[in-house]
């Protein structure tokens, strides 16, 4: 089923974002090479890693993210970020700013992830029906966008039209209500870095969400089924 996705209405909220943040340390992520990493050498590597996300990236902690079967360039590109002082308060940012960890490091840890099987979904969709209104439809009234736009109709990142657009953008279903929660939060407050395009936005999407409304989606994102 293809989206039935208010597209003037995205770019309405996209635009005036990107146009004011030009800077030369911003990533611009809409147009990106796909990202190539070594799943062996990633899996080397991971001593760390799966202190937080589990072995096979998925997370025992709520807090943290799920990250198996993530998209490879989404985790790349995220890494790159959190190595550049993204989020000051993140262990994310620390380790990554701390240790000698090399570009060809995150692309294989990034490799490695999205090699492994995604994270069940768990809970129930039906108590979160809302976040799914929310999610495919958006709430115009309120300005709201479907998230689907970005984020694929089955919210496993994966959009019909140009592929370069919509590497960087991640899936979402499966992941842990509490650190969605927390990320809509982080992106409607502003309170950490808004250092790529995705992240601009972000926060220019999630202006408009609620508490309520975020606790919506990211429990029906949770328990969401293909």
């Amino acid at each position: 089923m293809k989206p039935n996705l208010p597209p003037v209405l995205i770019l309405a909220v996209a635009l005036p974002i990107l146009a004011g943040c030009a800077s030369s340390r911003m990533l611009d992520l809409r147009a990106v090479a796909p990202v190539q990493g070594d799943v062996q050498a990633g899996a080397r590597k991971i001593e760390l890693c799966s202190a937080c996300h589990g072995k096979n990236g998925s997370s025992p902690v709520p807090a943290f993210a799920n990250i198996g079967g993530q998209k490879i360039d989404y985790l790349y590109w995220e890494l790159v970020e959190y190595q550049r002082g993204a989020n000051p308060d993140s262990p994310m940012t620390a380790i990554l700013r701390s240790l000698n960890v090399s570009d060809q490091d995150l692309r294989d840890l990034s490799a490695y992830y999205a090699a492994q099987a995604p994270a069940p979904s768990s809970g129930d969709p039906a108590a979160f029906a809302q976040g799914q209104m929310l999610y495919r439809q958006g709430d115009p009234a309120r300005g709201i966008v479907p998230c689907q736009g970005c984020h694929g109709t089955a919210a496993d990142g994966r959009v019909d039209g140009d592929a370069s657009r919509y590497l960087a953008y991640p899936a979402l279903r499966g992941q842990h209500e509490q650190y969605l929660a927390r990320r809509l939060t982080e992106f409607r407050d502003k309170t950490e870095t808004l250092m790529s395009s995705n992240d601009h936005i972000m926060h220019g999407v999630a202006h408009n969400l609620d508490d309520e409304a975020i606790r919506q989606l990211a429990g029906w994102l949770q328990a969401a089924t293909p």
